[in-house]
């Protein structure tokens, strides 16, 4: 069993100014104009971060998301300067806005459950009557969310986001158009792969007036895919999906009696299934870009890492 995965780090940058760690990532700013982020092997679910890493799940997640910024920076410029270690990205500090564009083709998950207990409006958006759970709406819906430092987004609507001045009108008409866009190579790339982009969420921050796409895309972590091949037989047949996502980690845990709710405990995750959650994001990734992947060396990750960003700060500052 392979356990040098990227657990945490602490690091000390020259010129870092701020160092901030997320339930996966953490992100060093240099010289309050660089941001560095460091995608771990952490892994949440349920608003929870596990015990145990899950090696290669940070390389799995940069490498997907900078083949995807890169698919899409025609459509609008992205924070990505450079990725210099295949867990790393550095990129421009952006002011973010706070709120999270979803986008939804299908009704799923979040969409279904409100859906199922009667509701038809989601974030200002009607959604059809007659629909079953799966279904492919008309047109792609979005249903933004807002942004907390602390605690659960929440379901915003267009109008609330004008109305509260959290984004200007005229930014945020750009924020639709962008999201509509991606959102739309990214389905066009996925059916490619024999996959259906189900939804997805894109954060957007600015330098000075220029708007740019931030943090991740169109990874398993941040998006739904299902497998194109037997979609409509299964809808037909009221089956559920087949999914390509992080859905199978948070099903085990269930499974095992624990759905982040008070006095639950995590289960014990033995080196069998931490292998297991290993194979099965190296097997999204390959699916996903339609790349092979090849394992990073990890015999002292955290050497590699700090040495790679040492290197290409030395070239950027």
């Amino acid at each position: 069993m392979q356990t040098n995965a990227i657990k945490e780090t602490n690091f000390n940058f020259p010129g870092q100014t701020s160092y901030y760690k997320g339930k996966v990532r953490e992100v060093y700013t240099v010289n309050n104009d660089l941001l560095v982020m460091i995608v771990s092997d952490r892994i949440s679910a349920f608003d929870v971060v596990l015990p145990k890493a899950i090696p290669y799940k940070g390389q799995v997640l940069n490498q997907i998301a900078a083949k995807f910024l890169k698919a899409t920076e025609d459509i609008v410029p992205n924070w990505v300067i450079d990725v210099p270690d295949p867990s790393v990205t550095i990129g421009k500090m952006c002011e973010p806005f706070k709120v999270e564009m979803v986008i939804r083709g299908y009704l799923s998950g979040h969409a279904w459950r409100e859906y199922k207990s009667g509701k038809r409006v989601l974030c200002g958006v009607t959604m059809p009557e007659g629909m079953k759970e799966n279904d492919k709406f008309p047109e792609p819906i979005i249903t933004p969310t807002t942004k907390e430092a602390v605690g659960h987004d929440e379901d915003i609507t267009g109008e609330e986001i004008l109305s509260k001045g959290i984004v200007s009108e005229a930014d945020y008409l750009k924020l639709e158009d962008y999201t509509r866009r991606i959102f739309q190579r990214g389905t066009e790339i996925a059916a490619e792969k024999g996959l259906i982009l189900v939804d997805t969420k894109y954060e957007f921050g600015k330098v000075g007036d220029e708007i740019y796409l931030i943090d991740e895309i169109h990874t398993p972590d941040s998006s739904r895919y299902f497998y194109s091949e037997g979609y409509q037989a299964r809808q037909d047949a009221g089956e559920s999906q087949k999914q390509l996502s992080k859905e199978f980690v948070r099903q085990w845990l269930i499974e095992n009696g624990f759905q982040g709710k008070e006095g639950q405990v995590i289960p014990e995750m033995s080196d069998d299934f931490i292998n297991q959650v290993s194979e099965r994001y190296i097997e999204l990734y390959e699916y996903i870009t339609g790349d092979k992947f090849e394992k990073s060396d990890v015999s002292d990750v955290l050497k590699r890492v700090e040495e790679n960003i040492n290197a290409a700060l030395t070239e950027l500052v």
